[in-house]
């Protein structure tokens, strides 16, 4: 395979990843709300709310952890087409 179809397997792959990491937080975090929240309690919304945030910003957190661990151990670069080039780039390529 080529180095463009490499990089749409990846973005697909780690748009996946990170997802289920967001599901997984979202669901671990709500099981903590149940287990040590009480259900009467006018906060719930809250907590849930909160819950929400994190699950977005841990995924975020561990997705590039993730990232950057796969592109250092495997050399990404090597086998990955840039997605944006600078436009000094572009002009060298068409001289």
């Amino acid at each position: 395979m080529n180095k463009k179809a490499n990089t749409a397997i990846f973005i697909v792959v780690a748009t996946l990843l990170n997802i289920l990491l967001m599901l997984a937080l979202f669901v671990l975090s709500f099981a903590l709300i149940a287990r040590f929240v009480d259900p009467e309690s006018p906060l719930v919304p809250l907590w849930l709310g909160l819950a929400f945030i994190v699950s977005i910003g841990g995924s975020f957190l561990l997705y590039s952890v993730v990232v950057k661990f796969i592109s250092k151990k495997f050399n990404m670069e090597e086998h990955l087409a840039p997605l944006w080039t600078s436009k000094k780039q572009k002009k060298r390529r068409e001289e």
